[in-house]
């Protein structure tokens, strides 16, 4: 079986990618702990050799922007890997399992159940590879520190992660963010730490053409967006039953289900967000946690809706300021969405800003709060 770095060179020479110094440098590090994997393991070279387990390989961390081919790197090190104790699974799927498996150790063991949990994940495994690692609730921080120091130190399992944060900015500002501390500290001694933040989006090239605002409702324009999420998460269009949810943490015990999530694109429906009581910092959890929000199902607003009205215009200022692209499902152009009634004026802003939003200037931004 050929290894990571080969598989990389070819995807290069036939066209498929651009040649990028920061793909093949991770590319390189990745072939290196795939033979490291492959050599200690039973019949491997260094078993042969020695007669003995060697050093336990160390685990890569993949940081950077949407669109810059972590994922990519991580399917091409997950398929060359010729162990079969490994596994891939996206980090959100893995803490709901984590977070189940605690549940059931609770209730049949009496004492501290995270030895129990993390023995049973690292029962025939040597290598666990995630895709987006993201922390956006209190409950996963605090118990990550501590199942991962048992993963990686006691059960000598090798992590692979990719993540759009660097280490230092994982679940920044959040809820008792110091008990999280020491996940930081773990990764950065344990895990090899690989920017991958070149200039080039190759996943926003690849939505390229494709209208971010789509009018009426109705089956057209629900494909549009559709076609968006899969373009923007590489997640198979024949799997959409399987595309995972989760939970946002909104602060003061608060959290807003998303009932799909995945790499940092987030789908809302317009009754969901603008539709119930919600504030700024609600939105400001979502434009932070994103980079990416498909909200489906707007309606036009009438007199009666100046309360949607005004929220989804505070909506849309946050995403804004945060540079979040947006994908619409809408009933109406932004013009004509809120025509009438308290604070149509004001509106027009929203809708200078939408425009904005559609353009490829904006789409070429990168995430964050703007300087």
């Amino acid at each position: 079986m050929t290894g990571t770095l080969a598989r990389y060179e070819r995807l290069v020479a036939d066209g498929q990618l651009r040649p990028d110094p920061d793909q093949r440098r991770a590319a390189e590090r990745l072939d290196r702990l795939q033979r490291e994997l492959e050599a200690e393991a039973p019949g491997g070279l260094l078993a042969q050799l020695f007669g003995r387990k060697p050093p336990q390989p160390k685990g890569v961390y993949l940081w950077g922007g949407v669109g810059r081919g972590k994922s990519m790197l991580m399917d091409l090190f997950h398929d060359a890997l010729a162990i079969p104790e490994k596994r891939r699974v996206h980090f959100h799927a893995f803490m709901q399992q984590v977070h189940e498996a605690l549940r059931e150790a609770r209730v049949s063991e009496s004492g501290d159940p995270i030895p129990v949990v993390a023995e049973k994940i690292a029962s025939g495994l040597r290598c666990l590879a995630f895709d987006e690692m993201v922390v956006n609730n209190s409950a996963d921080a605090m118990i990550m520190s501590r199942l991962f120091t048992r993963l990686i130190r006691d059960h000598g399992v090798t992590v692979v992660t990719t993540s759009n944060r660097a280490p230092h900015d994982l679940y920044k500002d959040g809820l008792n963010r110091e008990h999280f501390l020491p996940f930081i500290a773990l990764i950065e001694s344990e895990l090899a730490v690989l920017p991958l933040d070149g200039p080039v989006d190759y996943r926003m090239q690849r939505i390229g053409g494709l209208a971010s605002w789509h009018t009426p409702l109705g089956a057209e324009a629900t494909a549009a967006v559709r076609e968006a999420f899969f373009r923007l998460t590489d997640f198979a269009p024949e799997d959409a039953a399987h595309v995972p949810s989760a939970d946002l943490d909104l602060g003061g015990g608060r959290l807003l289900h998303v009932p799909k999530s995945l790499k940092g694109v987030a789908v809302f429906s317009f009754k969901r967000l603008c539709g119930e009581p919600r504030g700024r910092d609600d939105y400001l959890a979502i434009a932070r946690a994103y980079h990416t929000v498909i909200l489906v199902g707007i309606p036009q607003m009438g007199r009666e809706m100046r309360n949607e009205a005004e929220r989804f215009k505070v909506l849309v200022d946050t995403l804004y300021e945060h540079r979040v692209k947006l994908f619409a499902a809408a009933a109406v152009a932004p013009e004509a969405l809120y025509p009438d009634g308290d604070g149509a004026f004001e509106f027009e802003r929203t809708v200078s800003r939408l425009t904005e939003m559609q353009s490829a200037e904006y789409m070429a931004l990168g995430h964050g709060e703007a300087g």
